[in-house]
């Protein structure tokens, strides 16, 4: 009898530590999401006081100030159309790629991938001034189009290799018995082997829209005030008077919002290994 309340002591002890360790973790990633988010709520003079004040009476001045004093939706909406076209044409031409690479797979196939993937290794400083070149001869400079384009480029590595590693880790037998059924390569792809990639297709969709979504480098140098998309809008709280913070806190909660919520609509397909299991 000892011995097992020693032991649930032990567990209760093992526990206890297991948690508030989850908890020092979850504080030390989040404080700085909370800390924005309640310096967009305070007034200038609350947001550098000190010490801080954690008790204060809400303002909403700072959104207000954001859709009021400069076309902050309309930068809502290029980043949205940027974002969200980059990642589906990515999904549309990678997913596909992904497949092919993973089911027919010969040397030659093996150097193709690697050659995908070494367009993410060129430093953007290398390559930014001939897009801009190029982009003011063909007219997409400062324009939406011209932007997804880049992003699209620098997706669909992304896309190719993280969903090659989920098609791997479907049994080649489902392809097989699809087509013994008298199924097509084409319709066994889209019927069988592709609603069974769902955690890998969202989990990919996340990375190459907040790779979209948060990219700076590339708008502030490719766009102009017309397709000015969220990252480059909020330097603009940046002046020489001084960093407008609470606005600048406002408008950063206004982005993290999406991206929030594109994460919980999506969350339920985000448990990689579905088809373990699927052949004995």
């Amino acid at each position: 009898m000892y011995s097992s309340r020693a032991k649930s002591l032990k567990q209760t002890v093992w526990w206890v530590f297991f948690y508030a360790l989850i908890v020092i973790i979850l504080s030390y990633f989040l404080f700085p999401v909370v800390w924005t988010v309640l310096t967009s709520l305070k007034t200038e003079a609350e947001a550098f006081s000190m010490p801080p004040k954690w008790l204060f009476k809400p303002t909403f001045e700072n959104y207000v100030s954001i859709f009021t004093k400069q076309p902050f939706m309309r930068y809502i909406m290029n980043s949205v159309i940027v974002g969200a076209s980059s990642t589906l044409l990515a999904l549309v031409l990678g997913t596909p790629a992904a497949y092919a690479f993973s089911r027919m797979k010969s040397k030659r196939g093996e150097g193709l991938s690697f050659f995908i993937l070494s367009t993410r290794i060129a430093p953007p400083t290398l390559i930014i001034l001939p897009f801009f070149l190029l982009y003011r001869q063909l007219g997409l400079y400062d324009s939406k189009v011209g932007l997804m384009i880049v992003y699209l480029i620098f997706n669909l590595p992304f896309v190719v290799w993280i969903m090659k590693l989920f098609f791997d880790e479907i049994p080649k037998e489902l392809d097989e018995a699809a087509m013994v059924d008298g199924c097509s390569r084409f319709r066994a792809f889209f019927s069988i082997i592709l609603p069974l990639t769902k955690s890998g297709l969202a989990a990919t969709s996340i990375l190459c829209m907040i790779t979209s979504w948060n990219e700076f480098f590339f708008a502030v140098t490719l766009t102009g005030d017309r397709a000015k998309t969220l990252p480059v809008a909020v330097t603009s709280f940046i002046q020489f008077t001084g960093t407008r913070w609470g606005e600048l806190c406002a408008a950063a909660t206004v982005i993290m919002l999406p991206l929030i919520l594109f994460g919980f609509i999506v969350q339920k397909n985000l448990v990689a290994g579905m088809t373990f299991g699927a052949v004995k």
